[in-house]
């Protein structure tokens, strides 16, 4: 009787080994939801802090490291869409056309109290604003815009997808 006991015992344990195994594999094939989004001003300050770096390098674009720091905001599937250019679908093409007709030749500025911020539950954020258009040296804006970009947020990661520059105008006072 002992050793059925104990045969029994080690098959009750065997069982309980492969149930733990099993659910283990389970939860692991399990998505992990993301964290929950930041809200009120901290999703505007993240916002915020992720436009400057995007202009950061985008005005500084004519250096490469500057160019290739620029393109790692962008998905590589990102839809960029010009009321002037038109509409690329790929990083690859809308930086040919940074490198082409940016780079060296504009400056870019957010326009003060212009930048808004709205959560896009499950995906990351809506920035919304106006921007002008500088000479690279920091001399006169002669040209103004405003813009959507939409931010995916994959993991600590936070990248454009879809980019809307629209509404380009000659500034008000640009000679």
């Amino acid at each position: 009787m002992f050793a059925r006991a104990s045969k029994a015992a080690r098959a009750a344990g065997c069982t309980a080994v492969a149930i733990a195994a099993m659910s283990g594999a389970v939860a692991a094939q399990q998505p992990v939801a993301p964290p929950p989004l930041p809200e009120g001003q901290a999703l505007t300050d993240l916002v915020a802090g992720l436009d400057a770096q995007l202009f950061d390098s985008f005005n500084r674009c004519a250096d490469p490291a500057q160019l290739a720091r620029h393109a790692a905001l962008f998905d590589e599937k990102v839809e960029f869409y010009h009321d002037r250019g038109g509409v690329t679908w790929t990083r690859e093409r809308m930086l040919e056309n940074t490198r082409r007709n940016v780079c060296g030749k504009i400056r870019r500025e957010l326009v003060q109290g212009s930048l808004r911020v709205y959560p896009l539950p499950g995906f990351g954020a809506m920035e919304i604003g106006e921007h002008r258009f500088c000479a690279p040296d920091g001399g006169v804006c002669e040209g103004r815009g405003e813009f959507v970009v939409l931010w995916h947020r994959d993991g600590d990661a936070w990248r454009a997808t879809r980019v809307l520059s629209y509404a380009h105008r000659a500034e008000a006072g640009a000679r």
